[in-house]
Formats: C-alpha cells, structure tokens, sequence
C-alpha cells in the first residue's frame, strides 16, 4: 500500500532572548573569577563553585544563536521538530537542541527558454521570470529536499503547462492567447505555480514571461501569416469606411436635391467613390465639361 507523504506545518518555538543567557554566562564568569582565589588556598567549596560555574557557561554558550532579519530557525531536538523561531538577533535555545536556519527573502529565478506546443500544437520558446518565498518553513524543511532544485523543476513544469492551455495568437479577439492576454495569463501561471508549490511552503508574489516567440522552425511563416492578418484587418476597415462614407454622400446628395440619381448614375458614383477612398495610390481627377447624358 502506497503511503502519503506526512506533511508538516510551521508553528511557534520556545526559544528566548539571547541577552538574558548573555547576562547569565557574564555572572556565572565573575562567579568563576571570584572562587579562583579560594580554589588556590585548596578550598573544596571553591572547587565547587568553580566546577559548576565553568560547566554553566559552557552549557548555555552552547545555546546561542543569531538570527538576521527576513530569517527563521526550526528548532529541532533529537531529530523531531519543536517549532520555529522567527525573532530576530541574538536568541537562545536548550543546548541538545538544533536549530537549522532558512531564508525568507524573496529569490526571483528566471527560467531557461524552453519549447512547447501551443493550444493550436504551434512549437513556440517560452521563458518566465518568477519572485517566490518561503511562508512555511516546517514545510520547506523536512517535506521537499533540495528546495531550490525542487522550485526551478516545479517552475518549468508550470511554464509548460501555460503555454499548452492557450494559443499564442489566434484571429477571435474574445479569447484569451499567451501575445495578448497577458494579464489573465500571468494569473494562470502563478495559480499554477503556487499550486505546484504548496508542498514546499512556497507562495509566488510575482510572475511573468520574460521571452514569448515562435519556434524558429516556423517563425518565418508565422511571420508572414500575422503580417497576411494585419493586411486584412486594415483593408476590412478601410471598406467599411469607405462604404459609410458613400453611404452618406449619396444620401446627402438626394435628400437636398443637388442631383437626381437612377440605377446608372448611383452606380457610376458609388464606384469613383469607392476607387477614390480605397485606392492606395492619389487620383488623378478627370472632369468632363459636357451634359451629362
């Protein structure tokens, strides 16, 4: 039977303040001082004293650590966690005890450019760049090894998965693609990522692709389909353009009676128009200074 991994979960220590044991070891040293005369004059009682004194301040030196800001330590006697301490400074635990130090700061890792298979099975290069920390360190300690290892496979993983879900760029403006959605997709990624990381005690504060493009395979064709699409986009609206405004004139035209139209006229107008505000080129104007007919 398989079984599950146990998981941890952070909670607080029972270690103290460091400057009080300080103060200790400082008394224990003086009483040590104060009893060397009487050990010299063969006093047992200054034996005694002696003894217990060094042995005292050996016992609580061993106790000391330091910890630095955005810094934690997980308290761990006899191999068993105990809690996790995250004062900062000079802080003291019992001497059988271990405590094992981790970061919290924000690490910021930029992935390697990886190739993946698009929505639309297009091979293209993605690359991410990810702020992560750590939140719980009981987690981050004793259910993952290698945590950084662990995180950058994890981080690879959940670009790839990203970038599998959506297109990279498609002809419906209503979905979502990896080009142009960047806002919803950077919100997926980091979902994902923070879904693949809770094991680790980890939570993503930012992310994003840093490198987007197609495979060099296919970049050249690719490139020419979007320039194809921006070519068609710009003559579809430039025809709608056009027609509204012909639309317009030859209304104008009738409803002040400036001229009289029938199917020929309407026709021979709407097409000089159309030639005129679609053309690429300027027109040369012909007019006729005959009846017309």
């Amino acid at each position: 039977m398989e079984q599950e991994l146990t998981r941890s979960k952070e909670r607080r220590a029972g270690a103290t303040g460091g400057y009080t044991m300080l103060a200790l070891v400082a008394a224990l040293a003086v009483i040590g001082i104060v009893a060397m005369p009487q050990v010299a004059a063969g006093s047992v009682i200054g034996d005694v004293v002696l003894i217990a004194a060094v042995a005292g301040v050996i016992f609580v030196a061993k106790g000391f650590y330091m910890l630095q800001p955005n810094h934690a330590a997980a308290i761990i006697v006899f191999g068993r966690y105990h809690g996790t301490d995250r004062v900062t400074g000079l802080r003291w635990t019992l001497p059988w005890a271990t405590a094992r130090k981790i970061s919290l700061r924000a690490n910021s890792v930029l992935s390697e450019k990886i190739k993946v298979n698009d929505l639309r099975g297009n091979p293209i290069e993605i690359a991410a760049q990810v702020v992560w920390r750590v939140t719980d360190t009981a987690q981050a300690l004793f259910d993952v090894d290698y945590l950084r290892d662990f995180t950058q496979v994890q981080i690879e993983a959940a670009v790839r998965t990203i970038g599998s879900r959506y297109p990279y760029d498609d002809h419906d403006p209503s979905e979502v693609t990896l080009r142009a959605g960047h806002a919803q997709v950077s919100a997926a990624l980091r979902d994902e990522l923070i879904a693949r990381l809770a094991v680790a005690g980890i939570t993503v504060d930012e992310c994003g692709f840093t490198h987007l493009a197609y495979a060099q395979e296919i970049a050249g064709a690719m490139l020419r389909r979007q320039q194809a699409q921006a070519v068609i986009a710009a003559r579809t609206a430039l025809v709608d353009g056009a027609v509204g405004m012909v639309e317009l004139a030859v209304k104008q035209l009738a409803d002040k009676n400036i001229i009289t139209f029938d199917d020929d006229r309407r026709a021979a107008l709407v097409s000089n128009l159309l030639v005129v505000l679609c053309s690429e080129q300027d027109t040369q104007p012909v007019i006729s200074a005959g009846a017309m007919a």
